[in-house]
């Protein structure tokens, strides 16, 4: 007799109240997505469509129901735009900054008041940075200041350099007007108004300096401000830091150091970047507040033009401290023939560095750009 075990699987049946069979559901899935993805498929060769079947709804530019009615009336004719009166008062007005300035400093042709002449500048991302010329110009020599032909060349000189100018653009352009022409302006390069008041600056005779911040020895506790360039740092990240400061203004005859005293004693990290300055033409002003700074060797090694500052002026701002600090400086002048006082933008700062240059060539002292006592 035989038993479902020697029945064909053909010829078997389902017994009464025995399970159904399993429908293959995966494999239907599958066939239903396949066909899915064919039609999708054929489609795409199939139509000729750019977008790729994405919704799409063409609107007329012309269109009148545009509520933008500054934008209809510029697409239609001339418009008058109206200064918001927080940006610019009513009752003020503008100034105008020469295209040039006078001597070395003119700038005359550029189109812009960037500050650099076109020979002199080399376009990177981040803007255009100081080159030396074709024709071997710097722009150190370009920019300084020239002294007047008739100045006494044995007399002893003093330089001063105003610090930290930029940030405040009133009080930038304050203090340009008051200190005079042969004062060396160096200026931060996070100002809103940079290319302005640099332009303001050199458009009364002053030559200028950038200042570039270097890293302290208790950073970050003590931070000069972004594009820091730090020790320990790869070249390349260094170098971008450089030219993004670099980019900040033109026009300027070198450098300054903001703080720096742990990167100025680094020969592995500070040379790549005079040689950047030397490569450039740019010269190099130490502000005298780290004696183990090893600019001096290195400037001279990267034939870069270089001094260093003997005395800060205010570092007690207070008036009798600053006139007491600049009878200081004029002994080191009448003693090596020349120095370099360093002082700050502050308002007490100008207003007696101003007086007290009315007087200075009675002493028997000229006042100089700094360009004219860097080596």
């Amino acid at each position: 007799m035989a038993n479902d075990l020697t029945t064909p699987l053909t010829g078997r049946k389902r017994r009464p109240g025995g399970p159904r069979p399993q429908l293959p559901i995966a494999r239907i899935l599958f066939a239903v997505l396949a066909l899915i993805a064919g039609a999708f498929v054929l489609r795409l060769v199939l139509t000729d469509d750019p977008n790729g079947g994405r919704p799409s709804e063409e609107v007329a530019i012309t269109s009148t129901q545009n509520s933008n009615q500054l934008a209809n009336e510029v697409s239609t004719g001339p418009v008058t735009i109206t200064a918001d009166p927080q940006q610019f008062p009513a009752g003020s007005s503008v100034t105008s900054v020469p295209s040039g300035t006078m001597g070395a400093n003119s700038i005359a042709g550029l189109p812009d008041i960037f500050g650099a002449l076109p020979d002199l500048s080399e376009e990177t991302s981040d803007g255009p940075i100081p080159r030396v010329s074709a024709t071997g110009q710097t722009p150190f020599s370009t920019y300084s200041r020239p002294l007047d032909p008739a100045t006494p060349i044995n007399l002893p000189k003093i330089a001063i350099v105003v610090t930290g100018l930029g940030i405040n653009e009133q009080g930038s352009l304050d203090a340009i007007d008051d200190l005079p022409d042969e004062a060396t302006l160096a200026f931060a390069p996070y100002g809103k108004t940079l290319t302005t008041t640099v332009a303001a600056a050199r458009a009364a005779g002053h030559e200028v300096l950038l200042e570039i911040p270097l890293e302290p020895f208790d950073f970050p506790q003590n931070d000069p401000g972004p594009q820091t360039l730090l020790t320990g740092e790869p070249l390349r990240a260094n170098l971008d830091k450089l030219f993004w400061l670099m980019a900040r203004f033109g026009g300027y005859t070198g450098v300054i150091n903001n703080m720096g005293a742990r990167f100025t004693a680094s020969a592995a990290d500070f040379s790549p970047i005079m040689e950047e300055l030397g490569t450039r033409g740019l010269g190099y002003l130490d502000d005298g507040s780290s004696n183990r700074s090893l600019a001096k060797q290195l400037a001279a090694g990267n034939k870069v033009p270089f001094s260093r500052a003997d005395l800060t002026i205010d570092a007690n701002p207070a008036r009798q401290s600053i006139l007491a600090a600049l009878a200081s400086l004029e002994a080191k002048a009448l003693e090596n023939g020349q120095a370099i006082g360093i002082v700050s933008a502050l308002p007490i700062s100008v207003a007696v560095i101003a007086e007290w240059s009315r007087e200075l060539e009675t002493r028997g002292i000229l006042l100089v750009p700094a360009s004219a006592l860097m080596k």
